[in-house]
């Protein structure tokens, strides 16, 4: 089932217990309206999501001028990616962070909107591990990057400490990738858009929790999904994100890469699908989970 709130406040869950009656599939999509001043910016920090995302999820909705009283859906619904179900999860195409731990009564699943690299600098796909949490971090931009600012008249220092210009933010976690980190940022409006050099970057609230949960050791495994299929309850769900521009090859048969997931996904299993709904999800790449099918129950 697809469950909906109707929020007449800003904000949603962020974490998730993960049920073994639904464990492929977290949230729920929620409703809200907006007032004359929002910009889908705002309204995606608001709501704890991505810009791009919204877009998808809304589009409709003019980003800029949303209007008064417009009904916008906030996509608080995701199927988990294909990958281990602890540490960290980093789902490059979805621009989102997955992040397992436990709280009290089992296993629960944060989940955040990030920023990733630039086509020109992408953010690494592949395993790491965490090495070190700096707080009130000082940023030593790489030559490349000093190059790059010199050349659109924006020259920048060797360091530029911590404070408000710092666009590392407030709190840091190194990866044993050299030069990539996950870190906060004092321009959050860029949140949920390839923005970055390569670095996955969190709202100021967000990082500041993932700095919290995670321990220096944490494996974070960067997948490149922007398929995922997963069970609830007997329902099949299909959830489509746009692929990275820079995948067009990798993903040009999008139809048999999904059908493959599914069947690999189900396995053995009695299923019925709804081929119209399928395609559907993939023409449409909104992001939003879909139900395409059943699962028998016997």
């Amino acid at each position: 089932m697809i469950f909906w709130t109707l929020f007449s406040v800003c904000a949603v869950a962020q974490q998730f217990p993960i049920p073994t009656a639904s464990p492929d599939v977290i949230g729920e999509l929620a409703l809200a309206t907006t007032v004359f001043e929002d910009t889908m910016s705002d309204l995606a920090r608001a709501y704890g999501q991505g810009y791009k995302e919204m877009r998808l999820a809304n589009p409709e909705i003019d980003p800029w001028l949303p209007g008064e009283d417009s009904e916008i859906v906030v996509p608080n619904l995701f199927v988990l990616p294909d990958a281990d179900r602890k540490g960290i999860v980093i789902n490059v195409p979805e621009m989102r962070m997955y992040v397992y731990h436990a709280d009290g009564d089992g296993p629960v699943v944060d989940t955040y909107p990030i920023s990733i690299g630039r086509q020109d600098w992408v953010t690494p796909h592949g395993r790491a591990l965490i090495t070190q949490k700096v707080k009130n971090p000082n940023w030593f931009p790489p030559e490349s990057i000093r190059e790059e600012h010199a050349a659109e008249g924006d020259p920048l220092p060797k360091m530029v400490p911590a404070g408000p210009d710092n666009p590392l933010g407030a709190h840091a976690l190194r990866l044993n990738l050299p030069g990539y980190l996950i870190h906060g940022t004092n321009k959050p409006y860029g949140i949920g858009m390839r923005v970055t050099h390569g670095c996955v970057r969190m709202y100021p609230k967000d990082v500041a929790r993932v700095f919290e949960i995670a321990k220096v050791g944490t494996p974070v495994h960067i997948v490149n999904q922007p398929f995922k299929v997963g069970i609830s309850y007997d329902k099949i769900f299909l959830e489509v994100h746009p692929h990275l521009q820079e995948d067009n090859e990798i993903f040009s048969d999008h139809y048999s890469i999904v059908i493959k997931l599914v069947l690999e996904r189900l396995a053995g299993e009695d299923v019925q699908l709804r081929w119209p709904d399928v395609r559907r999800a993939l023409k449409d790449k909104s992001g939003v989970p879909t139900v395409i099918g059943v699962r028998s129950s016997s």
